[in-house]
């Protein structure tokens, strides 16, 4: 299974994937919400930080920079932590920012605040 992914052990693929880049893509998530970017903006990223995560496990650690698989794998891991991390800033930035027009309806989501017969939030 390692050999698949290109990592010399899984202590490597959780230090440097989950951890290290994992925090670089959440910052990165935060980073792009925080300054009103589109959403697309998180894929040229994710893309580029999965470069850097086989470097860094072929660098330090010896393992297969080449692996596609491993790529692949710590694309997808990378863009979701990343998605996630935007669209939780998002949601939260959309009601502190606009409380008289949205409200929160959960981690990742907001909704237009509902208004009453006299022109008033209910």
């Amino acid at each position: 299974m390692l050999e698949l992914l290109g990592v010399p052990s899984i202590v490597v693929t959780i230090g440097v994937t989950v951890l290290l880049l994992g925090l670089a893509a959440l910052m990165t998530g935060q980073a792009l919400a925080a300054t009103w970017r589109p959403y697309w903006h998180a894929i040229p990223y994710s893309f580029l930080l999965a470069f850097g995560d086989r470097f860094l496990i072929w660098g330090l650690f010896g393992g297969d920079g080449l692996s596609a698989t491993g790529y692949v794998i710590d694309l997808v891991y990378l863009l979701l932590v990343a998605s996630a991390a935007y669209r939780a800033t998002r949601a939260r930035q959309m009601v502190r920012q606009y409380p008289w027009l949205y409200e929160r309806t959960g981690l990742f989501s907001w909704r237009a605040r509902a208004v009453s017969a006299d022109g008033g939030s209910a």
